[in-house]
């Protein structure tokens, strides 16, 4: 989740850039990297973005089914060779983007199903677009960061006519 709401809000410039930002985030690279990677990858991001945008649990669902139905491989259990066993969601020899799709599309429609149908979402502060995935606690985020949470708060207090900065409320 972490790496798809990273690509949404500030989208790779080239595929060196793609191939660094998913090795960071834990992104086993052993498959090949092409040069369609970063166009593939950015129109995901936008199929993605789609899933984050939908007005309903059910838009919601429909369009992550999408997403997984072209992700078209199959979970596999596989320990390159090292004794550590984990799951790959794709076929061996894919693409990076390939790839993606299919660890974007499963890790979301992990989130949503174990978290909430609502763990997705868009900042709600005025002018803020920036994707965000809820893992809070509580399931109750609304803002992207602590820091548009705090200037959507500003704003709301000084709509209601809060004592102003310095002034004696006396």
């Amino acid at each position: 989740m972490r790496l798809a709401v990273d690509l949404a809000n500030d989208p790779p410039r080239s595929v060196a850039d793609l191939a660094r930002r998913c090795q960071a985030a834990g992104v086993v690279m052993d498959m090949p990297v092409r040069d369609d990677d970063l166009s593939v990858a950015l129109r995901l991001v936008e199929e993605w973005s789609e899933i984050v945008d939908a007005t309903s649990a059910s838009e919601r669902a429909a369009l992550l089914n999408r997403m997984l139905a072209g992700a078209s491989t199959y979970p596999r259990l596989t320990d390159h060779g090292d004794g550590r066993w984990h799951l790959h969601y794709r076929d061996d020899g894919v693409p990076l983007s390939a790839v993606l799709r299919a660890l974007i599309s499963v890790g979301t429609a992990l989130h949503l199903t174990s978290r909430g149908m609502n763990r997705l979402g868009r900042c709600a502060r005025d002018g803020c677009r920036t994707i965000y995935a809820d893992l809070s606690r509580t399931g109750r985020q609304r803002y992207c960061s602590p820091r548009c949470a705090n200037r959507d708060a500003v704003r709301r207090h000084r709509a209601r006519g809060g004592p102003e900065r310095g002034a004696d409320p006396s």
